[in-house]
């Protein structure tokens, strides 16, 4: 029963989307069942509209109609989720469930991955990995977001900025 939780993609009716993924919490807790559903997300996003000139900053779903679940799969859990009222299925074949794989997870930024970074902005690194691999640079920005940094190395004499992964360098230790 060591089974690995994965995201599950739900279809429900439109606009049942909070019920839905309120329910399933509940139910999970109800009977026990936080080992198998271990989470419920709906992704948003923020947007900026302009309303009759005025600009207002709401909340949005990205996917209208869907609920992400991440759920160790098995007959109980299928059932619990299933018989959810508003929810009309797992996303699949027939009454296979597909989980999402890791690129789409990481692309719709369901699951965030911290990153310690152990360099600063005016820091020297080397490129431990890339075409670049044992080049020694200065760091000139870092983006946490895109999970980049730009380094600035010394390529034929000019200085190049370059942006680079943040698992493509190491801090060097003064």
């Amino acid at each position: 029963m060591a089974q690995e939780a994965k995201w599950y993609v739900v279809h429900t009716y439109s606009g049942y989307e909070n019920a839905v993924a309120d329910t399933v919490v509940k139910s999970a807790e109800n009977r026990n069942m936080t080992d198998l559903i271990h989470e419920v997300n709906i992704p948003m996003e923020t947007v900026t509209e302009t309303v009759d000139g005025v600009e207002k900053t709401v909340e949005r779903k990205v996917f209208p109609g869907y609920v992400l679940v991440k759920m160790v799969m098995t007959d109980e859990s299928w059932h619990l989720v299933r018989n959810v009222r508003g929810c009309t299925g797992f996303v699949g074949t027939g009454n296979k469930a597909i989980p999402l794989s890791d690129e789409e997870i990481a692309s719709l930024g369901v699951e965030r991955h911290e990153f310690h970074v152990d360099f600063a902005v005016g820091g020297r690194v080397k490129v431990n990995d890339g075409p670049l691999e044992g080049f020694f640079g200065t760091v000139e920005e870092i983006d946490m977001d895109k999970k980049i940094v730009r380094v600035v190395v010394s390529m034929f004499g000019r200085e190049t900025p370059v942006e680079l992964d943040f698992d493509q360098v190491e801090a060097l230790q003064d």
